[in-house]
């Protein structure tokens, strides 16, 4: 077994699309209509669905709005330099609620963006690059 998709339901398509690939860097996937059932489905991700987990979008159209709800998390993607990441989504019009930084009773440096629909994505520093260990070396030797 393997995990194939986790999908969202999203007011505006455009919007999330625009978010998901052109401020997260995703790549749209596929996309298609379906009249009968008045939706749309759009699935992106970095990599092929033959290899890797991918988000699927899901329009429902007309629908402009959706409750979270208080049972959903968050998506989590692993980022090699996690300031340099968040200073590219907001220059990109991407807000990110919660800034660089360790999380709380850990080490783990973490960061939280939230997309056109309140889905909150948690952003993790993978390796060393980066963390806030090696962020307060480079700005102490400056």
């Amino acid at each position: 077994m393997r995990l194939l998709h986790t999908m969202l339901r999203v007011g505006n398509l455009d919007k999330s699309l625009d978010f998901y690939c052109n401020i997260l860097g995703m790549n749209l996937l596929r996309q298609k209509d379906y009249p009968g059932g008045e939706f749309t489905l759009a699935f992106v991700g970095y990599g092929d669905e033959s290899e890797t987990a991918v988000i699927e979008l899901t329009y429902n159209w007309g629908k402009d709005h959706y409750d979270l709800g208080d049972g959903y998390g968050h998506i989590a993607l692993g980022v090699d330099d996690i300031y340099g990441v968040c200073e590219q989504i907001k220059a990109k019009g991407g807000t990110v609620t919660r800034e660089p930084g360790p999380m709380k009773h850990g080490s783990t440096v973490i960061a939280f963006v939230q997309d056109p629909d309140g889905y909150k994505i948690e952003l993790i520093q993978l390796g060393t690059q980066g963390s806030a260990t090696e962020k307060e070396k480079a700005t102490a030797a400056s």
